[in-house]
């Protein structure tokens, strides 16, 4: 059994542990002080995590690194690739912040067309709503269709229009609205919506239903029409189009920054932000908005960052069962997103679950047994597909050294208790050692 410091105080709430650890990778807290900590005698940490591997058959690769200097402290076959999941978001979300910057923002359009046409151009934005803002929503502003359509119309009634088309542009995405490595059973079955450039409340047939509807940007257009109908226009839903670069704009919305979409899409495993935060990074790169120009963006923008090594994905959700990422490369991208040398990334860490507080590390997970002592400290994203586990982040340990972890556990085969993951992260960040 691992040693899990008998004595050791943990948080009483998760925001002062959040904060300790935002301000260790935000630059609050300098390298040299985050660094100042004792590192863990790697031996010590390697012999309390075998004791966690030694109760389970279920094969599982894992690493362990210092953030600050790279040192690895544990391995297990931690350079053999493995089926990342959900932690694939890791990935997907680095590269974002590192292209498009955090600031970036998606806009949905609206423009003349031919004769007495409107083109509703989509830019991508996954949170493009009909619903009315929440006040508790924890979160800036949804872009809203219903103030598209109000200020459409407004410019249309201005032009002496009140009878309109409405069109639709969606060919900032190209090729498939699936990819590899999807099973059948995903848009069927809600986990996803047909990937397109031009998607209100994510597809959803209605508010709150997990069924998606099978052509996205059509339904978006019939919204818009029934919109505009409300705001005096006389409008009926068209046909797909391409709006002409020098179209008069008649209004536009923005998406929340990336930032705040990263912190989302990482917090509740969100995959069709994922997908969209993906496309980001092609068209931030003038590549193809696909899965293919998403999935070889992502890589350059990596490589430029030094952390391409072990990473081959075909999406940006890790929906697919063909991504491969080794646990090195996980552990690595987290540690880079915890430098103070990159506050652009930062919301890659404050997007993460607390363990035992938020998102997917929700109770009942870390509240009970070995997985306790990571309450509040560890901070991971969590990655689930049929007979695979995984779990990557940071976490600051009992002497304050903050360390960076994969644990990837399945082979698709069997079944797979993510609470060993638990105990495999909270005996790191137990250990005082």
């Amino acid at each position: 059994m691992a040693d899990f410091t008998p004595g050791r105080k943990l948080a009483p709430r998760p925001p002062a542990v959040a904060e300790r650890l935002v301000a260790a990778t935000s630059g609050t807290i300098g390298a040299a002080d985050t660094a100042a900590a004792r590192m863990p005698d790697g031996a010590t940490l390697t012999g309390r995590l075998n004791g966690v591997l030694g109760t389970t058959k279920t094969p599982i690769k894992a690493v362990v690194i210092d953030a600050a200097t790279g040192r690895e402290l544990f391995a297990k076959d931690a350079d053999s690739p493995a089926t990342p999941a959900s932690t694939t978001k890791i990935v997907t979300t680095t590269a974002a912040l590192a292209s498009a910057g955090p600031s970036h923002r998606i806009t949905t359009r609206a423009v003349r067309g031919d004769g007495d046409s409107v083109v509703l151009v989509g830019g991508g934005d996954p949170t493009l709503t009909v619903r009315p803002p929440a006040p508790d929503a924890g979160h800036p502003p949804y872009a809203s269709l219903t103030d598209l359509a109000a200020q459409t119309a407004t410019a249309l009634k201005a032009q002496g229009l009140t009878r309109v088309r409405v069109d639709y542009d969606a060919t900032a995405y190209q090729g498939p609205r699936t990819a590899y490595g999807w099973k059948p059973n995903y848009l069927p079955d809600g986990e996803v919506a047909p990937v397109s450039a031009l998607t209100v409340d994510e597809g959803r047939v209605a508010p709150g239903e997990r069924a998606r509807v099978q052509d996205p940007p059509a339904a978006a257009a019939a919204q818009f029409a029934t919109l505009l109908k409300r705001a005096g226009i006389a409008a009926v839903a068209g046909r797909p189009a391409r709006a002409a670069a020098t179209a008069p704009k008649l209004g536009a919305v923005q998406s929340p920054p990336l930032s705040a979409l990263i912190e989302h899409l990482l917090t509740e495993s969100d995959n069709d932000v994922a997908e969209a935060v993906a496309r980001q990074v092609a068209i931030s790169r003038g590549a193809p908005g696909s899965f293919t120009g998403a999935a070889a963006a992502v890589r350059q923008v990596l490589a430029g960052l030094g952390v391409a090594d072990g990473v081959e994905v075909n999406d940006g959700s890790g929906l697919s069962a063909a991504n491969r990422i080794t646990p090195h490369a996980l552990a690595r991208i987290a540690a880079l997103a915890s430098s103070p040398e990159h506050p652009e990334l930062r919301s890659v860490i404050t997007g993460m679950p607390v363990a035992g507080f938020s998102g997917t590390l929700s109770p009942p997970r870390y509240t009970t047994g070995q997985s306790l002592a990571g309450a509040g400290y560890v901070h991971a994203k969590t990655g689930t597909l049929a007979g695979v586990s995984t779990l990557a982040g940071i976490t600051a340990d009992a002497d304050g050294r903050l360390l960076a972890f994969a644990f990837m556990a399945g082979d698709g085969t069997a079944p797979v208790d993510p609470s060993v993951l638990d105990r495999l992260a909270a005996t790191v960040a137990a250990c005082g050692c």
